[in-house]
């Protein structure tokens, strides 16, 4: 018997694995990290506003006229990106949260694949270890967010980073595809329709393009145009489909939301700048000797975002999300590209990795905290199916997720009282003087004529005193116009200073 062998170059393990092994590595890695933010989705509470803002887009899609029907002071973008989810529940049947936290999933997956799609022939990723920037991209977009997680600026990080991949070739003096330009830019406007001031962002990155390629016409690549006209069509239909936005919000936001803020000094405790503070200053030292690369843009961003976080003053954990997602991303990028030169090098480049994850952990406990009513569930849920839920309160979170946990009805058309506990703010701090005073009263008398027409609309079988983040039951002695309507409830019980009622009929 004779045996035949087959002519031609066999391929060994050792030929294979070179190549094989990273990228089985990093498939295996986004797995296991896919896994652990599923669990995360399911341990932690929903977010309260992408609660809230479910809510309105099911009044919305239900024929409710937004800024008229229901009161909520973002942008259209805010309620318009949630719909696709809700739609998709509804012909599921399934909870919109589980729906919008799987498109969530799917757009991380997407924006990295455009990502990598982009990056897949550049010289940007040279390094063999490049291939840890998948599971670290996949771990700040899917881990880090924490109680974040589907919230404006989370879903603009995700958007904006096929920009970031698209300038990072460029700057590398390569062309991208112009469909992954086009693709890039969309993104880009896309997350600029959340909240106009992420253009500072945006232009951070672009002005770094320009600095290191030392031509402003960078400025015009076509990626920048492509974002441009979507932002200018967006604002377009705004004025022309919601213009209550301009003419009922705007004077309110105006005059009450954006004059209270936390000071410079209030912002500095905060555990987001000196996140960020020691991720930039690892980064820089870490990338002193090199030339500006994707590590410098993403550190450029970064500190436009963290101009965005101190513009806002609110000092939100998920307000400061996309300043220390990015500035950990390029802390990360810094590890992983810089080659050590000396031993001092390989030191300190191990003491980076310590300080990433240590900065990563305390960033996740700083995206948990959010106010948690889960205690509330229970109790709520003993007087009955389907409630429909009143709050006194200014906490968006006492009423959000729980009503929706429950299967009931808010009964207010808008998250919370707010407006007259940002006036109360204002006065105690001396923000206003006495006309202006006299102009926010309008504000809030009109606030309290829209919870009365909302207890008349929907009658609520259960009511929320906050005694515990605000002073409900003493506001309600001092406005007997709405404690009038509320005469017929009962205390049922209180939990952590809030007060349970229940309807006597």
């Amino acid at each position: 018997m004779t045996m035949h062998t087959e002519a031609g170059p066999r391929l060994t393990p050792r030929q294979i694995s070179p190549v094989a092994a990273p990228a089985l590595l990093a498939w295996i890695s986004i797995v296991i990290l896919s896994a652990a933010a599923i669990v995360l989705r399911n341990l932690l509470a929903a977010n309260t506003d992408v609660s809230w803002l479910l809510t309105v887009g099911e009044r919305v899609l239900g024929g409710q006229r937004l800024y008229v029907d229901v009161f909520e002071t973002n942008p259209p973008m805010a309620v318009l990106v949630y719909l696709p989810g809700i739609v998709i529940a509804r012909a599921l049947g399934l909870p919109a949260e589980i729906v919008t936290d799987s498109l969530m999933f799917a757009g991380i997956f997407v924006s990295l694949a455009i990502v990598a799609r982009t990056l897949k022939d550049s010289s940007v990723l040279d390094g063999a270890n490049s291939w840890l920037l998948a599971p670290l991209a996949f771990a700040i977009l899917a881990i880090l967010p924490m109680q974040s997680f589907g919230q404006r600026e989370h879903i603009a990080i995700v958007e904006l980073l096929p920009l970031l991949a698209v300038l990072a070739v460029r700057m590398k003096g390569e062309v991208p595809s112009g469909r992954m330009a086009a693709i890039a830019g969309c993104g880009a406007g896309f997350a600029v329709s959340f909240k106009p001031h992420f253009a500072i962002a945006i232009l951070c990155a672009v002005g770094c393009h320009a600095l290191y390629t030392r031509s402003w016409k960078a400025v015009f690549a076509p990626e920048n145009l492509v974002a441009a006209a979507v932002v200018l069509l967006y604002g377009a239909g705004v004025v022309a489909f919601f213009p209550e936005f301009f003419t009922v919000i705007g004077p309110v936001v105006r005059d009450v939301y954006l004059p209270v803020g936390v000071s410079f000094q209030g912002l500095l405790e905060k555990p987001a700048l000196p996140i960020w503070g020691a991720a930039a200053l690892a980064t820089i030292v870490l990338k002193r000797r090199d030339r500006i690369d994707a590590t410098q843009l993403l550190l450029a961003t970064s500190l436009g975002f963290a101009a965005v976080f101190m513009l806002q003053r609110k000092g939100w954990p998920y307000h400061s999300y996309p300043m220390v997602a990015l500035v950990l991303f390029a802390l990360g990028h810094a590890v992983v590209s810089t080659r050590p030169r000396s031993a001092f090098d390989r030191v300190f480049r191990a003491g980076a990795v310590a300080l990433f994850a240590i900065l990563f952990a305390r960033s996740m406990l700083w995206f948990d905290v959010a106010f948690d009513a889960r205690p509330l569930h229970a109790a709520v849920a003993r007087l009955g199916p389907n409630p429909a839920i009143l709050a006194i309160t200014a906490e968006p979170g006492l009423g959000h997720p729980l009503v929706r946990a429950l299967d009931g009805t808010w009964v207010s058309r808008q998250q919370g009282l707010w407006v007259q506990a940002y006036l109360k703010h204002m006065r105690q701090h001396g923000l206003v003087g006495p006309q202006a005073d006299r102009a926010l009263d309008g504000h809030a008398a009109r606030e309290r004529a829209m919870l009365i027409e909302d207890i008349h609309r929907i009658r609520p079988s259960v009511v929320l005193l906050d005694n515990l983040t605000g002073e409900a039951s003493a506001w309600l002695r001092a406005h007997p116009e709405i404690s009038s309507r509320l005469r017929d409830y009962r205390l049922v019980e209180t939990i952590n200073g809030i007060d349970i009622l229940s309807s006597v009929r």
